[in-house]
C-alpha cells in the first residue's frame, strides 16, 4: 500500500529526517512512534505532500508520489486527519463533512453511525464544538474520501479519557472493515493492541521497525525511545 524509503525532509535551511523507512501494507495499521519533536508529523506531511522531501521515496499502491501536489496525493486516495484537527470552523458539522465526499462506501449515513454525536449535531458549527467532537469530526471529513489509506496524526491527544475511547472504538470499527491505516499515537496500552507494526523515530530517523507484539513485551525499548 505504502512504501517511504530513506526520506529526508527540509524547513528551508534546516533539516528535519534525515532518513525515514516505514511500510504499511493491505489491510494493515501501522504505528508511527517517537518523542515529542522526533520527525513523526513531518514525516506524515512529506507522505501526504504538504512538506514536499528532498531526498528519498514515497511510493503508494505502486505509483511516487513525493513529487506531487498535496491535492494530486489526496486524490489517490491518502485520508488525513491532522494534528490540532483543523476542522473547518465557520462550517456546519454536516458541511464539513460532505464538503470532502468522494467516491462509495463510507458517507454520511455510515460516518454519523460510527459517530453518533455528528448526526445530532450536524447542524452546529464546527468551532462551537469540544475537543473531542472536532476529533470525531475530523475522521468523519477523512473517511468521506473514501480513502484507501487512512492517516492519523496524534489521534487522541488532549482528549478525556472518555472520548478517547470512544475514538478508539471507532478506529477498531474502521480497521475491522479492512481499511489501512497509519497512526501517530502516545497511548500504546489501546495502540499496540490493534496494530499489526510500529516504527520507532529519533531526531528524524528510522532506529526501530518491529511488531506491536515485540514492543508492547520490551519495557526497555520502550524506555529507551518512548520513556520521558
Amino acid at each position: 500500500m505504502l512504501e517511504v524509503a530513506g526520506l529526508e525532509t527540509f524547513y528551508g535551511p534546516s533539516q528535519a529526517l534525515f532518513g525515514v523507512d516505514l511500510v504499511v501494507g493491505e489491510g494493515q495499521m501501522v504505528a508511527l512512534l517517537g518523542r515529542n519533536g522526533m520527525g513523526k508529523t513531518t514525516t506524515i506531511r512529506s507522505i501526504c505532500g504538504l512538506t514536499p522531501a528532498k531526498r528519498g521515496s514515497v511510493t503508494f499502491r505502486g505509483r511516487e508520489i513525493h513529487r506531487l501536489p498535496a491535492f494530486r496525493v489526496a486524490r489517490l486516495g491518502l485520508g488525513l486527519v491532522p494534528e490540532g484537527r483543523r476542522c473547518f470552523p465557520n462550517l456546519t458539522v454536516r458541511e464539513n463533512l460532505i464538503a470532502t465526499a468522494r467516491g462509495e462506501g463510507w458517507d454520511l449515513a455510515a460516518v454519523t453511525a460510527l459517530f453518533p454525536r455528528l448526526g445530532e449535531r450536524a447542524g452546529q458549527i464546527a468551532r462551537t464544538l469540544s475537543g473531542g467532537e472536532q476529533q470525531m469530526l475530523a475522521i468523519g471529513r477523512a473517511l468521506m474520501t473514501n480513502p484507501r489509506l487512512l492517516i492519523l496524526d496524534e489521534a487522541t491527544e488532549g482528549l478525556a479519557p472518555v472520548i478517547r475511547q470512544e475514538i478508539w472504538a471507532a478506529i477498531r470499527d474502521v480497521k475491522g472493515r479492512g481499511q489501512s491505516i497509519l497512526l501517530v499515537d502516545k497511548n500504546l496500552k489501546d495502540l499496540l493492541p490493534l496494530a499489526e507494526a510500529c516504527v520507532i523515530l529519533e531526531k528524524g530517523r528510522s532506529v526501530w521497525h518491529g511488531s506491536a507484539a515485540e514492543l508492547a513485551g520490551d519495557a526497555v525499548l520502550q524506555d529507551r525511545f518512548l520513556g520521558v
